[in-house]
């Protein structure tokens, strides 16, 4: 039973951290545009790396290998 003396407050503050967090979010507009984020998932991306990126690393493997 003593028990529910720490925890009740507890439950409190917590709730009470909650809701400023969700009003902090609100008031610095992290739920104005849901939608675009997640467009930018299935966007396609045109750009490739530069060939010489992708075979730097193997070249100087195999000449290290020699």
């Amino acid at each position: 039973m003593n028990i529910l003396y720490l925890l009740i407050p507890l439950g409190l503050v917590l709730l009470a951290l909650a809701v400023a967090a969700f009003f902090w979010a609100v008031r610095t507009g992290q739920f104005d545009d849901l939608e675009t984020p997640a467009m930018s998932v299935v966007m396609d991306d045109d750009t490739k790396p530069a060939p010489d990126n992708r075979r730097k690393g193997s070249s100087q493997a195999a000449s290290k290998s020699e």
